[in-house]
Parts: C-alpha cells; sequence; structure tokens
C-alpha cells in the first residue's frame, strides 16, 4: 500500500490546493500558507504521515484540520471515508470544492473544534491530526477503535514530535516518536 500511496502523492497535483498567488510554488517541498493563519503542509510530510497512518480500502479516517484539503485529497483515495473537521468555514467550503472536483466523495465534512472529534461518527480505525497540539487530545483517543491508529504532532511552538499512537485489539497504547515537526497550532482545548 505504501508504494501506492506514494505513487498518488507523485501524480496529485498540489497546486489545485494552493491560493492563486502560491500556485508558482506548488512543487517546492516547503509549506506555504492558505490564508487565515494557516498554511498547507509540505508534500513531503504530507507522504510521511500518510504512510505512518497507514490507511486501507476499509479505513474509516477522522482527519483534524481540513486545511487546503490536500492531506484530505490522500486519505480520501485509500480509505472506505473520511470525516474532515475544520475550524475556519471558509478553508473547509474552499477544500470541499477542490476535492469535489477531483472526485473525492467519501468525504463527510465539519465545522467545528477538532478538540472533540467527531463523537458522532466515532469509533475511527486512522485518525490524522494535521496542527500541533500541546498535549495528545484524550478524546480522540476514546474515539480510536481498537487496532487503530492515530498521527499527531505535540509539543510546543516550533518544537513538537510526530507521535503515532497504536491502539492494539485489547485497547492498550503504543507510542512512537517520529521525529521532531512544526505545525500551526491545534485550537481550542489542546493548544499551545
Amino acid at each position: 500500500m505504501k508504494d501506492e500511496i506514494e505513487k498518488y502523492w507523485r501524480d496529485l497535483d498540489r497546486s489545485l490546493f494552493l491560493n492563486e498567488e502560491n500556485v508558482k510554488y506548488a512543487e517546492v517541498d516547503s509549506p506555504l500558507p492558505i490564508g487565515f493563519g494557516q498554511t498547507i503542509s509540505q508534500p513531503s510530510l504530507v507522504l510521511e504521515m500518510t504512510k505512518l497512518l497507514c490507511p486501507d480500502e476499509n479505513s474509516k479516517v477522522l482527519e483534524i484540520g481540513t486545511g487546503s484539503g490536500y492531506q484530505t485529497a490522500l486519505l480520501a483515495r485509500f480509505s472506505k471515508h473520511v470525516f474532515t473537521v475544520e475550524l475556519i468555514r471558509e478553508l473547509s467550503d474552499a477544500a470541499k470544492t477542490r476535492l469535489d472536483k477531483i472526485g473525492a466523495t467519501n468525504v463527510s465534512y465539519r465545522i467545528g473544534d477538532g478538540s472533540i472529534g467527531w463523537p458522532e461518527e466515532a469509533l475511527f480505525d486512522r485518525i490524522m491530526v494535521t496542527a500541533g497540539a500541546g498535549s495528545i487530545p484524550e478524546e480522540l483517543i476514546n474515539q480510536l477503535s481498537n487496532a487503530g491508529v492515530m498521527v499527531v504532532p505535540v509539543g510546543q511552538r516550533m518544537n513538537q514530535r510526530l507521535i503515532r499512537i497504536i491502539k492494539d485489539k485489547k485497547g492498550r497504547l503504543r507510542y512512537e516518536d517520529k521525529g521532531g515537526v512544526v505545525f500551526v497550532e491545534f485550537k481550542g482545548k489542546y493548544g499551545f
């Protein structure tokens, strides 16, 4: 599956997820602004996080932070259904338009505080968090199914660790530190 993810990632045109003034930087492996103080992550990190999450065709995925929809596009391609939460309505609406254009029909959208997840749709096989949290959101851990995987940046502003959390079949948690990252701040209860 990782090879398939990488192939689709290479074929996915990042410029479709950028504001007009940043389209010329689509090939640069760097985060770029998307408005409202938010960014689209660098492509290599989006690929790495998707691989760490290990979605498959049966995965019910929760994404916290729709942003531009770039990460959502990868998740939708390799999952059964993606439930994505964005705090900023304008970003969510723009992402939905973009994702509709590329045929990502297996995505449900919610405007609101991602720190509480999407309790009405829980449990989730996979949870992707695309903003830096001050601590691991307990509500999201509770919405992760047994045998589930969550990827979340945790730490402080400009100094976070990418953590993969694996919940085994008995509900026990294993934490894996996958290296240093920098994300925009998680809003709500688990911000810095």
